[in-house]
């Protein structure tokens, strides 16, 4: 059947008048059932809800697995997929099933994809055994907790011809593209710097023990982790509508710097076209207390810097370029160029006419990361934020880490995704995995 439906749908691709695009049938509510996407979802908080939504309404999708440790999360997320089919039986079937164990849901035999949206410590675990298997995956940035688990499934989708795409949803917004078309095709000059504005780097793990009601499997959360004392702030118990804090914490997250960080130091390697590369030199801020400051610098010289400021930004001879959610300015020799009324969509319109319009260098052009994720898996293409922008997206990340958490400048080698001779320590590229949990 997972052959059926992946043939069903690289056929279809290959019938659109657009790369990337599926035609129109496709996407039509009357696809036959057992020709749609099997999907998985592993995670089912808060980030979870919003992409199970997603997925659901594409009519090329059917979910079949929720899983979760907490047992009222993953009773209502089956519930939610249940409802949905009930009231639109021509998308599926009210036949979801649950699962507290990630593996028995992979183990299944019949998943073309799943959807992962845990804490970042239980990223890679799954996201191996699912490309093992056999099965594509869409999993939360950032990729990683750490750099070996990015090695390891950058190497894995190649070894498996999987495809897998990263949460980082900004490369599927356009002022984020536009903003880095400008700057990879020179209409801010050269650039020598970029600003990055997110949060401080993770924190030890010191929260006091709670009492905890019964439905957490108390141990699978905590997992790879170091075994420690439940506290609600790491894992609220059922359904909540906010983001658990657990991503402060260096055992489970790595602050905001693999939170927010894992977005704009995305955006800055796009924009600077080091996707397949990243910085040789990590240097932390003089004072061994600050939060940032922190400084990566690339082979040409220019340096991203954490600090405040407008989200990402990048300084060139001859302009600027700032860019975040829903904002965006450029500015061109001291004057900031606006379109008419000076809104978000004037001014890209604006800017895309008067300095794109013959750009030598057009960037992948995403509309909806979750659409452009089942296209990938359609077409076997690499989405606009396949396992290498990802992976090395949470490497800058976690190198950033690094050199706040030791206070020590780092040496790198990109290409080969080491530490360069007398730099860094073995210990600082994993952690400790907690038995039995082990990345193979």
């Amino acid at each position: 059947m997972k052959t059926n439906r992946r043939t069903f749908l690289k056929a279809a691709s290959v019938l659109s008048a657009a790369p990337f695009i599926l035609p129109s049938k496709v996407w039509a509510a009357d696809v036959n059932p057992s020709d749609k996407l099997t999907m998985g979802f592993i995670g089912m908080g808060k980030q979870s809800y919003h992409l199970l939504g997603s997925f659901l309404q594409q009519p090329v999708v059917r979910v079949v697995a929720v899983c979760d440790v907490d047992t009222t999360r993953r009773t209502h997320a089956q519930q939610r997929v249940d409802e949905f089919y009930t009231a639109k039986p021509t998308m599926g079937s009210p036949e979801c099933a649950a699962y507290v164990d990630f593996q028995e849901l992979i183990d299944r035999g019949d998943i073309d994809a799943v959807c992962i949206a845990t804490p970042d410590h239980w990223h890679a675990i799954p996201v191996l055994a699912a490309l093992n298997a056999g099965i594509d995956v869409y999993c939360e940035k950032p990729l990683t907790h750490n750099i070996q688990e990015a090695v390891e499934i950058i190497d894995a989708v190649k070894d498996n011809k999987a495809v897998l795409q990263t949460g980082s949803m900004q490369r599927s917004m356009e002022e984020f593209r536009v903003a880095c078309e400008l700057v990879q095709n020179g209409a801010a000059g050269k650039i020598s710097r970029v600003e990055c504005s997110f949060g401080p780097p993770g924190i030890p793990c010191d929260l006091p023990e709670e009492e905890m009601e019964p439905g957490l499997d108390w141990e699978r959360w905590v997992g790879p982790g170091p075994m420690r004392p439940y506290n609600a702030v790491l894992s609220p118990r059922g359904v909540h509508d906010h983001f658990p804090n657990w991503r402060t914490y260096k055992e489970y997250g790595g602050g905001m710097v693999c939170d927010w960080g894992a977005h704009h130091l995305d955006i800055a390697q796009w924009g600077l076209d080091m996707d397949d590369s990243g910085p040789k030199l990590i240097t932390p801020p003089e004072d061994p207390n600050a939060v940032e400051g922190a400084v990566m610098t690339y082979k040409n010289g220019v340096e991203v810097i954490h600090k405040g400021g407008f989200g990402v930004h990048f300084f060139g001879d001859e302009g600027e370029v700032k860019v975040n959610r829903g904002k965006f300015e450029f500015w061109r020799d001291g004057k900031q160029i606006q379109g008419k009324g000076g809104s978000l969509t004037s001014t890209i319109v604006h800017v895309q006419k008067e300095y794109l319009a013959n750009a030598k260098i057009k960037l992948y052009e995403s509309r909806h990361h979750i659409k452009d994720f089942l296209e990938c898996v359609a077409s076997r293409k690499k989405p606009v934020t396949n396992e290498i922008i990802g992976g090395r997206t949470a490497i800058c990340c976690h190198l950033m880490n690094q050199a706040y958490y030791n206070h020590e400048t780092i040496k790198w080698k990109p290409k080969r995704m080491r530490f360069a001779w007398r730099s860094g320590e073995k210990a600082w590229l994993t952690r400790d995995y907690r038995e039995p949990y082990t990345l193979s």
